[in-house]
């Protein structure tokens, strides 16, 4: 293709993505500060000044308007310890990033090494960033990325601060069910397997199923709560305890299938029938509670939907930043969940030992 006389950039020159690399910055951030807006944070406005008088940069009218029809890109950074749930996830990213003209970035990152996952983002000239749990619970993290100024979703996250935008369930709500579902059944010994400690959703589900022992005038007893971390691994562990106790439980609710399926797997090795001898439920509906047998009973939580919502959330507010409306609207987001019954519930077989 001829290119017009006078519109070619000397090959070598500086772009408003190399400024951005270079800052540590999204190129949307170079733009506000290019144009003067007034919402980009002094240490952030400093360190773009900087890098675009190291690279000697000169923008152009275009990239100074920033079009719109650019492709846009988005990062997803995770360390999730669920290969069903973050490959929901991810399906869910690219089936609505491939509607919207979005290319998606994966990145993994081990605990610890956050900060230099988000840089290789950076440089790979992201618009915005995707946190599925348990990220968007981590305050180094977004704190960090506040200071970078640059949009983010957190997912499955009850506290993101107030500059983010989230995407959640009520999951203290949807745990509150599932126990009075199994008390409701005739279940009056009922365990519970938590999820990891540095993710706000593993509390509000706990605070869900004590909320409901209490309503239905259970005890609350903390024997017939385990710790996991929402891996398989810590879930037969967890599993183990529980039906090691004297008055073991006759109903099991795992705060995620992953968990579940691992306490349906020590159920059968004990020589346990499920459901009859042990109720088993989980939470997210991934694909592991219909490939374990018996299918799982569990919470249903809509993890492609509310990826596709996330980058939609987070393309809008990309979109308003260009526009010079940034900070207009950053809603939390609550979606539908759904408690799905199938085989591993069922009334007590066998009376809890006392």
């Amino acid at each position: 293709m001829i290119e017009p006389r006078g519109s070619r950039r000397q090959r070598n020159a500086p772009t408003i993505s190399d400024v951005a690399a270079r800052a540590g910055v999204s190129p949307m951030t170079v733009s506000r500060v290019i144009n003067g807006e007034g919402s980009v944070r002094p240490s952030t406005r400093e360190r773009v000044e900087e890098a675009i008088a190291a690279l000697r940069y000169a923008p152009s009218a275009a990239a100074r308007m920033l079009a719109g029809g650019e492709e846009l890109r988005i990062g997803v950074l995770h360390t999730s310890t669920s290969l069903f749930y973050f490959s929901e996830f991810l399906v869910g990213c690219l089936d609505q990033g491939s509607r919207q003209n979005c290319q998606i970035l994966v990145e993994q990152c081990a605990e610890g090494a956050e900060s230099a996952a988000i840089g290789h983002l950076l440089h790979g000239r992201i618009d915005g960033l995707l946190l599925p749990p348990p990220l968007g619970d981590a305050e180094k993290v977004m704190a960090e990325l506040r200071e970078r100024d640059i949009p983010v979703v957190a997912v499955s996250t009850g506290r993101a601060p107030d500059w983010a935008l989230s995407v959640s369930i009520d999951d203290r709500k949807a745990a509150y069910e599932m126990t009075r579902h199994l008390a409701a059944l005739g279940h009056v010994r009922i365990g519970f397997i938590s999820g990891a400690a540095n993710q706000s959703a593993s509390r509000e589900r706990l605070d869900g199923y004590r909320g409901a022992l209490t309503d239905v005038g259970l005890e609350q007893d903390p024997a017939l709560i385990a710790d996991g971390t929402f891996s398989y691994r810590s879930g037969l562990d967890a599993a183990e305890r529980l039906l090691d106790l004297d008055a073991a439980p006759t109903a099991i609710f795992a705060s995620n299938d992953d968990m579940a399926a691992a306490t349906v797997a020590v159920a059968h090795r004990r020589g346990l029938d499920v459901p009859g001898d042990l109720t088993v439920c989980g939470f997210d509906d991934s694909a592991l509670a219909t490939t374990v047998w018996p299918e799982l009973t569990t919470i249903r939580q809509p993890v492609g939907d509310m990826a596709r919502t996330a980058v939609d959330l987070l393309l809008r507010e990309i979109r308003q930043r260009r526009a010079g409306n940034a900070g207009q609207d950053q809603p939390h987001v609550v979606v539908d969940y759904q408690l799905v019954r199938r085989q591993s519930d069922a009334v007590p077989r066998r009376r809890p030992r006392s």
